[in-house]
């Protein structure tokens, strides 16, 4: 089932035209990701689909509805959005930039119902923030501060939450943080999230969707397993890379190995054995002296 699709999308940047006869669909209740090289249009497309951007022609609908054409204040009860990097005023705490979250729903200025505070206090315990609740933004790591951003979007209350590069400038362990809390939410709040990601292989481990755009076209649709094939990535990354299923989650991983078009030169015997000296020694390989009889 769709609830948001694009239809004939045409964006612009002035004259030049970014994305051109745009037409795809997001799976109601799935996490979908768009990937695609640097450039290739992905947060402009996602930025229009939040009604951001407005688009040169074309729409975006939800519920069969242009959000184009809807009040911003409608469109704010439905569908939520996170921009890459965002900033707050310093000193604002996690409740206080959390709180801006109910907007959509405050008639008078600075009116808080019992029903915003509810939600305030549910969308910082989801996010487990609330040992940090009357914290600084600016006084916490990394991963904090992307689950505070998270919150502030869960308390608008919506269905739909975008998300422009959430792993963007994080570590590892932070990355996994992120990622775990969005599967966390569609399967326990049934969130549709779409988010624009870096990392195929993170992609295709956390999306049920994946969309594969270059220059402001979709290339290829579908889930990981229809998307993380050779042909695409040469097609939409212009990388040679070998696929192979993760043996944990069962999901296809990409390993790339060239540019499309170059040859890889082939390891010799010899190269093949060391490189798995180094692997099982931790990436210290130490030669072996073949020892001979006097």
């Amino acid at each position: 089932m769709f609830r948001l699709e694009t239809t004939k999308l045409d964006i612009a940047y002035e004259e030049r035209l970014i994305v051109e006869d745009l037409n795809i669909q997001i799976p109601q209740g799935k996490i979908t990701a768009l990937v695609g090289a640097n450039g290739s249009g992905k947060s402009t497309i996602l930025k229009t689909m939040a009604r951001i951007m407005a688009p040169k022609a074309g729409n975006v609908l939800l519920d069969g509805k242009s959000i184009h054409k809807q009040s911003t204040r409608e469109v704010a009860k439905q569908l939520a959005i996170l921009p890459q990097n965002p900033t707050a005023p310093e000193g604002l705490t996690v409740t206080e930039l959390v709180s801006y979250g109910r907007f959509p729903y405050q008639k008078g200025f600075g009116s808080m119902r019992a029903e915003d505070k509810r939600m305030i206090e549910w969308a910082i315990e989801v996010t487990a923030m609330t040992e940090f609740h009357d914290r600084p933004i600016d006084q916490l790591s990394g991963g904090q501060r992307q689950r505070a951003w998270i919150a502030m979007a869960l308390a608008q209350e919506t269905d739909i939450l975008f998300l422009d590069e959430p792993t963007t400038f994080l570590d590892m362990a932070h990355q996994l943080e992120v990622l775990q809390l969005l599967e966390q939410l569609n399967a326990t709040a049934n969130r549709t999230i779409v988010m624009v990601v870096h990392d195929l292989n993170h992609a295709s481990r956390y999306a049920h969707h994946m969309i594969g755009i270059k220059k402001g076209k979709a290339i290829a649709h579908g889930s990981p397993v229809e998307v993380m094939n050779s042909d695409v990535l040469r097609e939409v990354f212009n990388i040679e890379a070998d696929i192979v299923i993760d043996p944990r989650s069962g999901v296809p991983l990409c390993l790339p190995y060239a540019l499309a078009g170059e040859r890889q030169q082939s390891k010799t015997p010899e190269q093949l054995v060391m490189n798995s000296a180094m692997v099982h020694a931790g990436g210290r390989a130490e030669p072996r002296v073949q020892a001979t009889g006097s």
